[in-house]
C-alpha cells in the first residue's frame, strides 16, 4: 500500500482530524513505516499454527465477586457537604 498525500487527506476526512501543512510530510513517512512493518507480517509462515493459539491453555482465573462497602470514604466526603442525610447529599429541588 502506498501512503501519499491523497491517502492522508482521505484519512483526515474519515477521522475528522486536521494535519498541519508542516507536519504532513512527517506523518506520511511515519504511516509508510507502519504499513511497511505490517506488510512484513504477511511473510510469516503460519502453516501448522493452531487458529486458537495462546501462550497458556488454562482459562483466565476468575475471582468470586463479593460486594463490599466502606462507609468511611463516603463519611469523609459528606462531612464537607453543606447538607447531608442518611449518606446522601441534600440539594435544592430543581424540577417541579
Amino acid at each position: 500500500m502506498q501512503v501519499d498525500d491523497a491517502l492522508l487527506t482521505r484519512l483526515e476526512k474519515l477521522s475528522f482530524l486536521k494535519v498541519d501543512e508542516d507536519k504532513r510530510e512527517e506523518i506520511v513517512e511515519q504511516l509508510s513505516q507502519i504499513v511497511s512493518f505490517v506488510d512484513n507480517l504477511t511473510q510469516l509462515d503460519t502453516q501448522g499454527v493452531d487458529d486458537n493459539f495462546a501462550m497458556n491453555d488454562k482459562a483466565t482465573f476468575l475471582r468470586e465477586d463479593v460486594p463490599t462497602s466502606n462507609t468511611s470514604v463516603s463519611d469523609d466526603i459528606l462531612k464537607h457537604a453543606p447538607q447531608s442525610q442518611d449518606h446522601f447529599f441534600i440539594v435544592p429541588k430543581i424540577i417541579e
